[in-house]
This record gives structure tokens, sequence and C-alpha cells, in this order.
């Protein structure tokens, strides 16, 4: 029976013979160019192509033998990755680039974290979002680590999960204004994340450690360690 082949970041499919290839997309955005290649490979191949809960598309029912050319064939997109323990892609809402209610702009922000982070290896999966405005339409009230566009800067939210035990995302940190603290804070996080090495979600952490601890971590009051 096979499996999914990490180092090509291939996940076998239902009928454990086909898989499939996520091209990262950052923030969502594609540009005409990029969506007829991916077009044209998924025609090539004879993939079926679905939009992604996580803004991506993904190609789905390729064969093994297919995968390298189907990856050399899309070029410099980046291998997105939607499974094992790593960061997976950041959701971002359009924020003030394109949306009237957008108070702070969660797609520039929101980029910078997706260079940095994306695809990180981690000891457990961990996703992050970020939404310009208090309407949270990148969803972080569900997600392990997310920011909400406030028009006094960002609110920090942790511990969210909308896995087979949901739960909300709880407030860390209110208003931070600079958006370079708010990604350092968000740095402090991962790195605190790593040096726990569990094997579980964030927001089970923070229930066993308290949120003062963690609140403590992310301002850098306490070492990530």
């Amino acid at each position: 029976m096979k499996k999914d082949i990490v180092e090509k970041s291939a996940v076998v499919q239902r009928d454990r013979e086909t898989y499939a290839i996520t091209p990262h997309l950052p923030a969502g955005l594609a540009s005409p160019e990029q969506l007829e290649q991916i077009a044209a490979v998924a025609r090539r191949f004879g993939a079926q192509l679905k939009c992604s809960s996580a803004q991506r598309i993904v190609l789905l029912g390729l064969q093994e033998e297919d995968l390298d050319a189907a990856w050399e064939a899309l070029g410099d997109m980046r291998r997105g990755r939607g499974f094992g323990p790593c960061v997976r892609s950041v959701k971002i809402c359009p924020g003030t680039d394109y949306c009237k209610r957008g108070q702070q702009d969660s797609v520039a922000v929101g980029l910078r974290l997706d260079e940095l982070y994306q695809a990180r290896e981690l000891p457990w999966k961990l996703k992050l979002s970020l939404s310009g405005c208090m309407n949270d339409c990148a969803e972080t009230c569900i997600k392990d680590i997310g920011l909400l566009g406030t028009p006094k800067g960002w609110h920090l939210q942790v511990g969210g999960n909308g896995g087979a035990a949901p739960r909300l995302s709880r407030r860390l940190i209110e208003n931070i204004a600079d958006a370079d603290e708010a990604l350092a804070c968000v740095d402090r996080l991962i790195d605190w994340f790593i040096a726990q090495n569990r094997f579980c979600r964030l927001g089970k952490i923070v229930d066993q450690v308290g949120l003062d601890v963690v609140r403590k971590v992310a301002l850098g009051e306490v070492a990530p360690a």
C-alpha cells in the first residue's frame, strides 16, 4: 500500500494509488500566468483541481511516476506542505489592500510570516492566520497562532484548533501597534513551541502552562526554552 512521499510533497489519495500535490500560493494570491501554468500541468497529467481551505490549488489524481515531471512543469512555484509536523500555509484575508473593512495590512504582514515560516519543520503541526479586521475572515479564532487587525494594531490570538477536538483561540495580547513587534511575538511563540518538543497542538500546551506564562514568552520576558 502506497504512502505519502514527503520528499516530493505528495499526499496519497483515497485509492492508495494516486497522489495530490499543492503548489504554494502565498496569501492565496496568483497571477494569470500561474493559474494558466497550473491548469496546463493538470491537463498534461490528467489531474483534477481543487481549491483548498489553505488558499491554494491542489492537483489531485497524479500517478507516482509523474510527480517529478509535474513539479518540474510547475517551474519555480514553491512546494506547499499540507501534511506532517510543520507550519502549514499562512491564511491571510484581503486586508487594507482590497477590503473596505480592513483595519490593518494583513497581506503585507502575512507574506512576511509566510516567507519566514511556511513548511518549517516542528514537533507537531501548527497553523497561522491573519485577519485585517475583527470580522476575522481568515479564522484566527481556530488557528494555533493568529493576528487580528484593529484600528490600534494587532490582537495576538493563541491556541485555536479546528480539528477533531475543536477549540477557540484565546486573546494573548491586545493592540500591538507595531507590526514588527507583532511578528517578533509570533517568532518567540514558535521558538517556544519548538523548545517544548511536544507531539500535540499548541493549545494543549497553553492550557497546561497557563496563559500568563505564554504571554511572558511572547513578550520576551522569559526565555523560549
